[in-house]
């Protein structure tokens, strides 16, 4: 099993290059790597983007919506990259094309490879419910991939956010994210991992590493445990 999730934020050369790094590494003997796009509101430029990214990792990039049989096209795939955007957006295409199933299975089943940043990471978990993202889309579920037993929040920060207007700092009173997860909690016992922008983990069959940036672990009932790049972790998300 390779399973690459990112929070996204990769805005610095430094993060760039090591998540190219990453991707290649995750993708590596595939020929083909099919792309869903469907997080975005234009498939097709953002299919474009993706390809000229990845141009020197040595497979090529397929956007699922110009295949012709796109389910057929899953069953044979060598590997997958789910792009982010809006977590709404691309949960309910995933369940009305009818693709959670089929792609839950060749992950988990079949070894194959799968990557997802921000809302591509989301759907890598049991369900949705931990996105940040607006709900501009009706799903008809929030289930979602299930490959990983945990969930992720994507660009997580620690604190509250303060804004500059006019030279003038000002703070922002609304919810942190850890009051969030904290609402989640409320209803689910399922862990929670928040990742910093530019966090990445990488899974396979011995566990989990993070890259890249910290992530805060949030276990119903314990305080939140910062961890720093490079440590190890089970699926439970203690450290080993």
């Amino acid at each position: 099993m390779r399973i690459l999730l990112g929070s996204g934020g990769i805005r610095t050369e430094e993060r760039k290059n090591l998540f190219l790094d990453l991707v290649k590494e995750n993708f590596e003997g595939c020929k083909k790597v099919i792309f869903i796009p469907f997080a975005s509101g234009d498939y097709d430029e953002y299919t474009s983007s993706v390809k000229e990214i990845f141009s020197n990792l040595g497979f090529e990039i397929v956007g699922i919506h110009e295949l012709e049989n796109p389910l057929e096209e899953l069953e044979n795939m060598e590997g997958i990259y789910v792009g982010g955007g809006n977590t709404f957006s691309l949960v309910k295409k995933l369940h009305e094309e009818k693709m959670i199933e089929i792609i839950r299975k060749k992950v988990l089943n079949d070894g194959i490879p799968y990557a997802g940043v921000s809302a591509g990471a989301n759907v890598a978990c049991p369900t949705m419910q931990t996105t940040n993202d607006m709900p501009i889309d009706l799903v008809p579920s929030f289930e979602t991939f299930n490959i990983i037993p945990f969930q992720i929040n994507p660009h997580y920060h620690p604190g509250k956010i303060w804004w500059k207007e006019n030279d003038t700092l000002n703070e922002h009173f609304g919810e942190t994210r850890k009051k969030r997860i904290q609402e989640y909690h409320m209803n689910h016992d399922t862990p929670v991992i928040g990742l910093y922008e530019g966090a990445f983990l990488t899974c396979n069959d011995e566990g989990i590493e993070l890259l890249g940036n910290k992530a805060a672990v949030i276990i119903k009932g314990l305080e939140i445990e910062t961890i720093s790049p490079n440590i190890k972790m089970n699926y439970d998300l203690s450290t080993r």
